[in-house]
């Protein structure tokens, strides 16, 4: 492991793609790995600063490991990192982003490093941040015409008008994915 500025946790089932992901991680962030929900519940604690979390898994989901997560209070970031295509569901999930699998080495560092930025912004900015991913992943899912997303685009727009300039000025460490909104 090399000194790091943020510990991540890796909750996946397939054991060799959480290897895979905790090889790739380790490169610049000190990780941890839970194969189930219930181990990702163990191994979570005030040390964790994002959690790349596998939505699909057998016994505990990640919806519900993300529910306790809130439950407990727990502040990190959280990626669904996931082969299920999103739908309108993960307007009320209280991941800070979903990115749909496969995804390579270098989107896989870059997604942990935007989370890590996040941590540092105030809240509502956070929020809006939250809000872009979700957005990002529906139109990617071709769920525009739906009433969440036209939700997400009014709050985003609401949002946007509170928190005025503080936006823009970090308007250069926007992800890629999201710059269109």
């Amino acid at each position: 492991m090399t000194e790091t500025d943020g510990t991540v946790l890796i909750v996946e089932d397939q054991e060799g793609l959480a290897e895979a992901y905790e090889a790739v991680v380790e490169m610049e962030y000190d990780a941890r790995v839970a194969t189930s929900g219930e181990q990702a519940l163990e191994r979570v604690d005030d040390g964790v600063d994002v959690v790349l979390l596998d939505r699909r898994m057998p016994g505990m989901s990640g919806d519900q490991v993300l529910a306790e997560f809130v439950e407990r209070g727990i502040a990190a970031k959280v990626a669904m990192l996931t082969a299920v295509e999103p739908d309108t569901d993960i307007v009320e999930m209280a991941c800070d982003d979903y990115v749909t699998k496969p995804i390579d080495n270098d989107e896989l560092l870059g997604l942990v490093d935007t989370l890590l930025k996040r941590s540092e912004y105030d809240r509502r900015i956070q929020r809006f941040f939250r809000l872009a991913a979700k957005k990002a992943a529906l139109e990617q899912a071709d769920k525009e015409s739906t009433d969440e997303y036209e939700r997400l685009v009014s709050d985003m727009a609401e949002l946007r008008e509170e928190i005025g300039s503080g936006l823009e000025e970090m308007s250069g460490q926007v992800d890629p994915r999201q710059e269109s909104t």
